[in-house]
């Protein structure tokens, strides 16, 4: 097979203006006569050739579709391809290296539109979270809107009103004000704007086509004196920063403290409580309740007490150890004994041994819950419950969420849950 010689420049820019080019590039420029530009700003670069080449050029333009990688197949001398930022992130690269060798590309990239949004907003972004909509459906970009991340930059398409999909996920998934939403247009260029809109309003008729948007969370308080009493939203809750999803989302929540049939005086044990957002939640509906909040994990307290701060409301004991520890302990008995108790975020085993531990102390009306991902274990959990004399039921929570694409609107699954609730 005869090797090809010619070569294709893929040259990325972040400007309109020849000068702007390293002189390397200005150079290669010159040297080349066939160039491919996308449509969008194809006049801009020809006029490159106007004004700096004595021989005449061949200019493509480029809809980044099979008549470009046509167009470059049918040249014999090397040919310069323009392209935006890096042509390697989210460009015309890897569709260039699945259609021709690597020996025949070669890549020229500039600063990414993010690299350049970020420094202009004079934010680090080592931590930043990118995801593409230009020619895609959200369906990633609500995966990572779940994850709720520190800052996250969205490369949008004019032609599937993504900056308005955007905008409507971030309001189905109740995150309107957990994030600044700038919108980072023509960035780099000379008519680059940079601006930060209400996600409340409507958005702006005059944005560019050629933009991106950037989300970066908001270090926002808030008062007790707004919240529901009942369901109150996850984003209420300060959560770990590596595990955001450590909490009892707020349809489940809901169905538990439902289930606890919550007295008005009396003790809660909610175990594996995370960031506390069951026993919190059930001191606001009955703020006469002492509740003892267990986690292993090191900081659980201090998140505990923050989000606390936030309910307005103060459990009596936060321990921050593992439960196999505190049911050892020689004077465990003389602990308060529970009404009402909740079991989560620890295996099988050490469920059933706070079973037969807790069944010992709960009299008569008291009711366990348990929230069970792991379907296997339910069998035993239900029959250990019955043995200890009390009547258990079983629901399976599954709640789906609305959420805008550009045809319209899907269902989004939420994890299911299964509910086992015993009473004595």
């Amino acid at each position: 097979m005869t090797e090809i010689c010619r070569k294709i420049h893929v040259i990325g820019i972040n400007s309109y203006k020849f000068e702007d080019l390293p002189l390397k590039l200005q150079n290669l420029f010159i040297e080349t006569l066939n160039v491919a530009v996308p449509i969008s700003y194809y006049e801009k670069i020809k006029s490159w050739g106007e004004k700096n080449l004595e021989q005449k050029k061949s200019f493509f333009a480029s809809k980044s579709n099979r008549a470009l990688l046509n167009w470059l197949r049918s040249q014999k001398n090397d040919v310069i391809l323009i392209s935006r930022g890096d042509p390697l992130w989210f460009g015309i690269g890897r569709i260039l290296l699945e259609n021709f060798s690597k020996n025949e590309l070669r890549f020229y990239p500039s600063n990414t539109c993010i690299q350049l949004a970020f420094s202009k907003l004079k934010i680090p972004w080592q931590d930043v979270i990118n995801v593409s909509i230009h020619g895609r459906d959200s369906t990633k970009l609500v995966e990572a809107l779940k994850v709720k991340p520190s800052s996250l930059a969205i490369i949008t398409d004019s032609s599937n009103k993504s900056l308005e999909i955007i905008q409507k996920n971030l309001s189905e998934l109740n995150l309107v004000d957990f994030y600044d939403f700038w919108i980072c247009e023509e960035i780099g260029f000379d008519n680059e704007n940079i601006r930060k809109l209400n996600l409340k309003k409507t958005l702006p008729t005059d944005i560019s086509s050629l933009n991106i948007a950037v989300l970066t969370k908001k270090k926002k308080v808030y008062s007790n004196n707004n919240l529901p009493l009942l369901g109150i939203s996850d984003i209420i809750f300060k959560t770990f920063e590596d595990r955001p999803n450590l909490l009892t989302k707020r349809d489940v929540r809901i169905q538990i403290l439902a289930d606890l049939e919550l007295p008005k005086n009396g003790v809660i044990w909610d175990i594996g409580a995370g960031c506390g957002s069951i026993g919190l939640e059930a001191l606001r509906l009955r703020p006469d309740l002492n509740l003892f909040c267990i986690d292993k994990r090191i900081g659980s307290k201090e998140l505990i007490l923050e989000n606390s701060e936030t309910l307005g409301v103060k459990p009596k004991f936060i321990f921050e150890d593992d439960i196999n520890n505190i049911l050892n302990l020689r004077d465990f008995n003389s602990f308060e004994k529970p009404d009402r108790l909740v079991i989560g975020g620890c295996d099988k085993d050490t469920k059933i041994k706070i079973i037969n531990k807790m069944a010992e102390l709960m009299g008569v009306g008291g009711i366990v819950v348990i929230p069970i991902i792991d379907i296997q274990t339910i069998k035993e959990l239900k029959e250990e419950l019955e043995q200890k004399n009390f009547e258990t039921t079983l629901n399976l929570i599954q709640t789906y969420k609305s959420l805008s694409i550009a045809e319209g609107m899907r269902l989004e699954p939420n994890n299911p849950v299964f509910i086992l609730k015993g009473k004595k």
